[in-house]
């Protein structure tokens, strides 16, 4: 395959998904702000830091309100990460590799495009918020539905998941971050009713509040929830599961080309130091500075990737 073909689906995949975890980024920065009666923009200005969109924000913005946050995340063009920029630029992707394609495929992208075009043509009021942010993640849902239903199991396929994983790993990285980057009061609230209601919000941010509670009962603790979405290889949007399907889809590619790259080893070296992990040892040495480092990591590998497989040439 035409590394400039690899790329466009690659990107493809990852610009969905982006969209998808923008979208539950203002989520939980939008629960996250009803839990206190004051000071909300400390919510919203982590949303805005975790999203890696701070100095893009800062150039338009000089305090960070709800509405002004929501809408340059959402549907602000001049952010090339809101989900109106996204969407387009994925269908962009699309039509570039649109051969590479099924009709259904194509179609759920196209529909992603107009569907959201139309839901941000104005700003979303805070009390449609809810649906919006909903109907941004069901659409995503549809393409990913017809991925999975419709196409080959081949190099296609490698590269539009690989492109899923690593963004998905980046985004839930950075939404567990939303909650410890600013948003307690003081370290005095860790453990407390506060504490365990913003940790319960991040659970319903991606979508594991039901799955957390099926398999941990009334344990809803701090270390517990991390624990989940850190370490738990039964939750799709876990670091540790995102890690395992980016090495096995690089594997695939492997077997498919009879190459094995520096990206191989890398993404090995990332999921070998998660399996040796343990949620006691990530809290005592720093969540922020583990989920920091794991960023970096993941964007270093995301980079070799682009590298190893030539997706400008």
């Amino acid at each position: 395959m035409l590394g400039k073909t690899a790329g466009g689906l690659y990107w493809m995949f990852r610009l969905l998904e982006r969209g998808e975890n923008t979208a539950r980024m203002v989520e939980a920065g939008f629960r996250m702000a009803l839990t206190r009666s004051t000071d909300s923009e400390t919510e919203w200005k982590s949303v805005v830091t975790t999203s890696g969109v701070g100095r893009g924000y800062d150039s338009v913005y000089d305090h960070y309100a709800a509405k002004e946050v929501i809408d340059y995340l959402l549907r602000d063009k001049r952010n090339p990460s809101s989900v109106l920029s996204v969407s387009k630029a994925a269908r962009d992707n699309a039509r570039l590799v649109r051969t590479a394609l099924t009709t259904e495929v194509w179609e759920a992208v196209n529909e992603n495009w107009m569907v959201l075009t139309d839901l941000l043509e104005n700003p979303v009021q805070q009390k449609d918020l809810p649906a919006a942010l909903a109907t941004i993640r069901q659409h995503s849902a549809l393409v990913r539905g017809a991925l999975h239903g419709t196409m080959l199991r081949n190099d296609i396929y490698d590269f539009s998941r690989l492109g899923t994983f690593i963004e998905r790993a980046d985004n839930t990285a950075r939404i567990i971050d939303v909650k410890y980057y600013t948003l307690l009061p003081s370290v005095s609230f860790v453990g407390s009713s506060l504490d365990n209601v913003q940790w319960e919000t991040v659970l319903r941010s991606v979508s594991a509040h039901r799955s957390f509670r099926w398999l941990h009962q009334g344990d809803m603790t701090a270390s517990a929830i991390a624990d989940f979405l850190i370490l738990d290889r039964r939750l799709p949007r876990s670091l540790a599961f995102c890690i395992s399907q980016v090495v096995s889809q690089l594997d695939a590619l492997s077997d498919d080309y009879k190459v094995t790259l520096p990206c191989n080893d890398m993404a090995r070296k990332l999921d070998k130091d998660m399996r040796s992990r343990d949620i006691g040892a990530i809290f005592e040495d720093g969540l922020h500075e583990f989920i920091s480092t794991f960023i970096g990591r993941n964007n270093a590998l995301a980079m070799q990737i682009e590298t190893d497989f030539r997706f400008n040439k």
